[in-house]
């Protein structure tokens, strides 16, 4: 039997979507370009319709992104409504994380009580990546909010046996595929195992039911690839990130067993320190650069252009990899001010994290992921089964994994019926099978995975959530139940007072165990405390010393406290437990709101504290480069060409002009060939060409063209006064070297012919 719906309105519940609101919104004006990637393309999809369907990068409609538009769809409508700045690109991400903290709560609520709903949103609000990931343009909020949706709706459909609620759930997956592609599809097996079990219908129409929510699913899925696909590939943008200009290659490719394999596209290996721990010696390395510290560079000049190279040869492009060196060592920040005129000519700002990690107990920064790790675009500790509980991951996901353990445990022999068969599966462990059903398979990716961003981590968030919730539920009632068995004895029942029951107080009384459940259930608890504060402490070690010995001695009492079988202060001994539990977790959530962080890479961590502001990986402009191109542009269909997609972001939303990313985000994409390149040149289409990542293709097609153009080209001065010096500090995270007080080799094309 489910709970009555609540006819009040939830002040609790109210209460924590003000602290969602507060958490995900708070400082966003100062978000800057957020990840001017995606910002890039926001700028370019207000500016034609065909842009906005294929979510083209450049306003030419040159080359797409490297994911779907869906999410993107709702970004630009933003930005078309208030214009193109970093808070109007990020709002619908913050609308996205409200919503889910509120979904979450309509998922618990049914069957097992507002306070686990309510328990359920709190822990999701409170998680530091959710947090991180609310406040920027990334696709992952609206993910999330869409695979909700769908769970939501099943639920439903289960509930009143509809077969066009099914649909329209596994339709939801679908959607959600054109948002990030093939991570929709994570839950997939938790739906199909709830949706099997929990609704009641005969196999055969079930059978049917399941085939049309499939057939939903292949349709919602496959409409839009398979039109963007279909269409003349003239006549559109080339896909982004692929290697045959298809974005079912795409899905499946890049954006699929890549992932998994850490290879990434073009290059035929993976990058540096993907899936791997890096030494002691290497992570101090990398705090000292982070720390805004210089490094040795080499300065060249050619005709009058300087540029730099830093040891270690050149990195990985697109800021998928670290800068400076082939060791594995994580991205540098970027540092500064960033400013930018956005398209509709309102000024975009935003002052950049320094990167200093500040000083914390008389000691700078923190250990590998917890210190110079964190916000690299790769700090995801060593593979295995406890690579959630490292500190490069676990700082961000791992808080109450603990509790989303006691979930499934608890969960599933609390919430069993009385009397039933091992196999019989009751109401509310229908939801633990969905639950774990998410839980586990995610959790298995980011254990084995290679190529991921730590902030990916926010798919745990929801499941996480609800087993926290159904863990403290299943606990409170085998308690409960224990009691109750406890005062049964001491009053010497008789089995015939059982007859007395009705069917429905049989149905819900406790299942009269072989063990004492309320014992069972204080381990259980007492464990759980144990472990989750120990690990906080873990996390909170690095930087708050003081404050993790208070977690270690809080852990031990609450622990014992709990084991004690009579409920003295049992009120008191909740809210000191919660408290205990959500406070530095809150903490962590907390930092980049009170930073007014809206990064590329989102990640929560002290570190934001000792600077405000926004980064991303590119989006820096060279005002003087700028200034010269928009000069001597003439008819010329682009500004200018460059490599990679990260080097061309910031000048295509400060100017709102077609700049050419020739090899597209990584600078690998083989979007066109050596003849169609001089073709350009010879019809005047593009007259100049900047030297950004100079990477390598995986056909050598951007390895001809560069070769051609500086063996052709004229290298021209476009700044009276370029620095000969540069700092690591200085380079954003992709060492794209053609923004800020770098300076870039502008080539002049249109001499050639």
């Amino acid at each position: 039997m489910q709970i009555n719906k609540l006819k009040k309105m939830d002040w609790y519940l109210v209460g924590i979507l003000v602290l969602s609101a507060f958490l995900f919104g708070w400082g966003i004006w100062d978000a800057g370009s957020a990840n001017s990637f995606y910002t890039a393309a926001i700028t370019s999809m207000t500016k034609s319709w065909s842009n906005f369907w294929y979510g083209a990068f450049d306003p030419a409609g040159f080359i797409t992104v490297d994911k779907p538009p869906v999410a993107l769809w709702f970004m630009a409508i933003s930005a078309k409504i208030f214009g193109v700045h970093g808070w109007s690109v990020v709002l619908p991400s913050v609308l996205a994380g409200i919503a889910s903290v509120y979904l979450i709560y309509r998922l618990l609520t049914p069957k097992f009580g507002p306070w686990a709903g309510r328990i359920a949103a709190l822990t999701m609000t409170l998680t530091p990546t959710v947090v991180a990931n609310e406040r920027t343009n990334n696709m992952d909020a609206i993910l999330v909010l869409f695979l909700l949706l769908a769970v939501f709706t099943l639920q439903k459909a289960v509930t009143k046996k509809n077969l066009w609620l099914v649909m329209i759930s596994f339709g939801l997956i679908g959607v959600a595929f054109n948002v990030k592609m093939l991570q929709a599809f994570m839950i997939l097996p938790a739906m199909l195992v709830y949706y099997w079990v929990a609704i009641k219908q005969p196999w055969k129409k079930k059978t049917a039911w399941l085939g049309a929510g499939l057939v939903s699913l292949a349709v919602f899925t496959l409409a839009y690839p398979m039109a963007v696909d279909s269409a003349n590939k003239s006549s559109r943008p080339y896909i982004g990130s692929s290697q045959t200009n298809s974005l079912m290659e795409l899905a499946f490719g890049y954006n699929g067993t890549q992932r998994l394999l850490g290879q990434s596209t073009g290059t035929g290996g993976t990058f540096a320190g993907m899936g791997k721990s890096s030494s002691k010696n290497s992570q101090m390395k990398n705090f000292g650069q982070q720390a805004g510290k210089s490094t040795t560079t080499k300065t060249t000049t050619t005709n009058g252009q300087t540029g730099t190279t830093t040891p270690g040869g050149t990195p990985p492009t697109g800021g998928q990899g670290p800068t400076g060196s082939k060791s594995g060592t994580p991205p540098t920040m970027p540092t500064g001010s960033k400013s930018g005129t956005a398209p509709t000519g309102k000024k975009m700002t935003g002052t950049r994290p320094t990167g200093k990690m500040g000083k914390m107990n008389g000691k700078a920064g923190g250990r590998g992921g917890m210190g110079g790790g964190i916000g690299s675009a790769f700090a995801i500790g060593t593979a295995g089964p406890f690579r959630l509980f490292q500190a490069d991951l676990g700082s961000q996901i791992g808080w109450f994994l603990p509790f989303a353990i006691l979930g499934m445990v608890a969960g599933w022999f609390g919430f069993r019926k009385r009397g039933s068969k091992w196999y019989h599966v009751s109401s509310q462990q229908e939801d633990v099978l969905l639950w774990a059903g998410w839980f586990v398979p995610v959790y298995g990716f980011f254990s084995v995975a290679s190529f991921f961003h730590p902030y990916y981590t926010i798919m745990l968030a929801p499941a996480i959530a609800a087993l926290t919730a159904i863990g403290v539920t299943a606990v409170a009632k085998m308690m409960k139940a224990g009691k109750n068995e406890a005062d049964n004895t001491n009053n010497a029942e008789t089995p015939a007072a059982a007859l007395l029951e009705s069917d429905d107080a049989v149905n819900q009384a406790p299942a009269r165990s072989k063990f004492n459940q309320g014992l069972v259930a204080r381990i259980l608890l007492s464990i759980t405390v144990l472990s989750t504060l120990l690990l906080q402490a873990y996390y909170v070690s690095s930087y708050y010393s003081v404050i993790s010995v208070i977690l270690v001695v809080l852990a031990i009492l609450l622990a014992g406290w709990w084991f004690l079988p009579r409920q003295f202060g049992a009120k008191i001994k909740v809210l000191v437990t919660a408290a205990a539990v959500f406070a530095m977790a809150g903490f962590w959530a907390l930092t980049p709101t009170l930073s007014h962080t809206s990064a590329a890479i989102p990640f929560a961590s002290p570190s934001l504290l000792s600077s405000k502001g926004s980064s991303d990986m590119g989006g820096e402009v060279n005002s003087d480069l700028l200034s010269y191109t928009e000069k001597h542009q003439g008819s010329a269909k682009y500004l200018f060409a460059t490599t990679d997609s990260n080097s061309s972001s910031g000048y295509i939303i400060k100017s709102g002009k077609a700049v050419m990313a020739l090899g597209g985000y990584n600078g690998t994409d083989p979007t066109m060939t050596l003849k169609q390149f001089k073709n350009l040149v010879k019809t005047g289409q593009l007259k100049y060409f900047v030297t950004g990542n100079q990477s390598k293709s995986s056909d050598g097609q951007i390895s001809k063209i560069l070769a051609w153009v500086k063996k052709n080209g004229k290298a021209v001065t476009y700044s009276k006064t370029q620095s000969t010096t540069t700092q690591s500090s200085t380079t954003n995270r992709g060492g794209m070297g053609m923004g800020g007080n770098s300076s870039s080799t502008l080539y002049d094309l249109s001499s050639i012919y």
